[in-house]
C-alpha cells in the first residue's frame, strides 16, 4: 500500500477535510501548504498528484495520535529513545499498523475483532509478532493484505451506520 492510499483511506474513515489534515500535521510542528495536501489525496493518474513521503506519513500518524489521545507527558529518559520525524528513513507496514493501533487506542483483542470484521482471522501471538522489534526472533513483517484488512476493519467499525 502506498502512503497516499493509506492517507486517503484514513481521511474517509475519520471523515476529515484537507484543512484538518494540516491541523493534525501542525500538532507535531510539521507545516504543509494546502495545495500539497490536496495533491497527496488525488489519484495517481492526475497531473497534480504528488507522492506522500515517508516523513509526511509519519508526521501525519504522530499528529493523529496526539489528535485522538492527547499530547503525552514524557520524562527525560523516554525522550532519548523516541524516534523523531527527521530520523525516519523508511516507513513500513508494521510501523503504520503500530501507530494506528496507538491512535485508535486498541488492545490486541480489539485489533483481532477489527480484522474479523474484515473477514481475516489471526491469533494473538501472530498479531503481537507485528509489533516486536525487527531484530526479535519472532518478529513478522506485516504484508499489505493484513494492513489493508485492518484498515477495512477500521472503516467498517467507524463508518458503517449504527442501528
Amino acid at each position: 500500500m502506498t502512503n497516499n492510499d493509506i492517507l486517503r483511506r484514513l481521511r474517509y474513515i475519520l471523515n476529515i477535510k484537507d484543512t484538518k489534515i494540516i491541523k493534525i500535521l501542525a500538532l507535531v510542528d510539521y507545516k504543509v501548504p494546502l495545495p500539497r495536501v490536496v495533491s497527496w489525496l488525488k489519484k495517481e493518474t492526475d497531473d497534480d498528484f504528488t507522492l506522500c513521503s515517508d516523513k509526511d506519513m509519519i508526521a501525519f500518524l504522530d499528529g493523529l495520535i496526539i489528535e485522538k489521545r492527547g499530547k503525552k507527558e514524557e520524562s527525560p529518559t523516554q525522550n532519548k529513545s523516541k524516534i523523531t520525524i527527521n530520523q525516519v528513513q523508511k516507513v513500513n507496514n508494521n510501523l503504520i499498523f503500530l501507530k494506528l493501533r496507538i491512535a485508535f487506542n486498541l488492545k490486541s483483542d480489539d485489533v483481532i475483532n477489527l480484522l474479523k470484521l474484515a473477514d481475516f482471522n489471526i491469533g494473538g501471538s501472530e498479531l503481537t509478532a507485528f509489533f516486536r522489534k525487527s531484530t526479535h526472533r519472532h518478529y513478522r513483517v506485516c504484508k499489505d493484505q493484513i494492513l489493508r484488512k485492518f484498515i477495512k476493519g477500521l472503516q467498517l467499525k467507524y463508518t458503517s451506520p449504527k442501528p
